[in-house]
């Protein structure tokens, strides 16, 4: 199964992404709690017919929704936005699922 993959964030050139985010910042408690769940036991799909281009990972986006849900961004434009701009979502481990 083919899932979209992130870059690894400790391999930046400039920058350390995992040293630019505070250590007790929230989006540190979000990876720690998806992570810790299995999605499979809430109901999420995990198989999906490799046609086209990959799906992103159903732990990546929740992830970024719950995010949102902290922040108060209820679009998924502005979520999409803030994933281009704020450090805090970049740092989030895209295509590093514990679950």
């Amino acid at each position: 199964m083919k899932f979209i993959t992130g870059k690894d964030r400790n391999q930046t050139e400039f920058f350390c992404l995992e040293q630019a985010v505070a250590q007790d910042n929230e989006v540190r408690l979000i990876d720690l709690f998806i992570s810790s769940i299995k999605l499979q036991d809430y109901g999420f799909d995990m198989y999906f017919i490799d046609n086209g281009r990959p799906a992103y990972h159903p732990a990546d986006l929740l992830r970024l929704f719950i995010y949102g849900y902290l922040n108060r961004i209820r679009s998924s434009r502005a979520l999409e936005k803030e994933c281009k701009r704020n450090i805090e979502l970049m740092c989030l481990p895209v295509g590093r699922q514990g679950s």
